[in-house]
């Protein structure tokens, strides 16, 4: 197995925190990959020219008020403080990826009310091309928020927009400028986690997530990679060779990854991935796909820095398609709670 983290030398400045108001991103002008093993040395730079992302999915107004504690069923509490502004999954990545030095673009739907203008004013001021949003009567969407100060946690209470987006709301010429340019297209499935990762399993018909990713490869040959979100353990990623070695070992992919997640330094508090050497990873019932796994654990963040986790998998998702536009991956599709890229 081998393992490595990011590592950005020569400036230590990248700052990724999520909050109730702001996510801050300082960027240096390149990232080293750097590992103990076999892998060779990565360096990743930054377009001179901003690199265009469309995004289609949800755009909302978050009702944030935190608490110093959930209430409990008939309590009457006060707050701590209160905030409003915008969220929802497509809006919070492109945000993220504006932020990051992309050029993004986002097709969704508001409705012709205060909270719309206002969202539609926050992704302008942060360098989301609104150009193909639908604003038409009705109300946009909205959610409660309640961030809980003493378990860092928040409870999401989501409300859709009304009428929703359907098809006939952008036109194909409308549709057709909007990827002009664009080197990649993310759709964020506008799904909670848990249903997310239940959509996955039922999608695929598998009940372990590593079964569910080998299904996917087989199914969609030309999915170069999926990766799946764990929470605060961080994701999984399945990648598949580009040329199949047929005289590799075969793993039973289950088996790999258990004992890749005893090898984790549970310890380390920085962010880290192990890989798996690439091999004939097979699941049991399904079949066999050449390439390698890896896992990815999220960074333990101390609690005393730690606000809430509002925006968390938005943010990693953003910093997603930043690193695709970085790499020969050019297009990426949301699918249950997995990124997947193609040719």
């Amino acid at each position: 197995m081998t393992s490595f983290q990011l590592q950005s030398p020569n400036c230590p400045s990248l700052s990724v925190r999520s909050s109730p108001s702001t996510v801050q991103y300082r960027m240096p002008q390149t990232y080293k990959l750097t590992c103990n093993s076999s892998f060779t040395r990565l360096k990743m730079s930054i377009p001179s020219t901003p690199q265009t992302v469309l995004g289609c999915g949800m755009a909302a107004a978050d009702f944030l008020v935190a608490v110093d504690s959930f209430p409990k069923p008939d309590d009457k509490i006060r707050s701590t403080s209160f905030q409003v502004q915008g969220g929802g999954n497509a809006g919070n990545a492109l945000t993220c990826a504006a932020r990051l030095g992309l050029s993004p673009r986002i097709i969704s739907k508001v409705g012709d009310d205060s909270q719309g203008k206002a969202i539609l004013e926050e992704f302008e001021a942060d360098g989301v091309d609104t150009s193909f949003m639908v604003s038409k009567g009705g109300h946009s969407t909205f959610s409660y928020v309640v961030v809980d100060s003493q378990t860092k946690t928040r409870t999401c209470i989501y409300t859709p927009g009304y009428p929703p987006m359907i098809p006939e709301d952008l036109s194909k010429s409308n549709l057709s400028s909007a990827l002009d340019d664009v080197r990649l297209v993310y759709f964020d499935g506008v799904l909670q986690e848990a249903e997310l990762l239940s959509a996955l399993v039922a999608w695929t018909g598998n009940p372990s997530v590593p079964d569910a990713l080998v299904s996917v490869l087989l199914k969609l040959p030309n999915v170069k990679f999926v990766i799946v979100t764990l929470g605060e353990d961080g994701c999984m990623m399945l990648e598949r060779s580009e040329a199949e070695d047929l005289q590799s070992e075969e793993s039973d992919v289950n088996e790999l990854f258990k004992k890749m997640k005893k090898s984790i330094d549970t310890d380390s508090t920085s962010a880290t991935c192990i890989s798996s050497d690439i091999t004939q990873l097979h699941a049991k019932g399904i079949g066999t796909v050449s390439g390698r796994l890896l896992l990815g654990t999220a960074e333990k963040i101390p609690p005393s820095e730690l606000v809430d986790t509002t925006g968390a998998g938005d943010a990693f998702i953003g910093a997603v398609l930043y690193a695709l536009l970085s790499s020969k991956y050019t297009l990426l599709g949301w699918d249950g709670d997995s990124l997947k890229a193609m040719d």
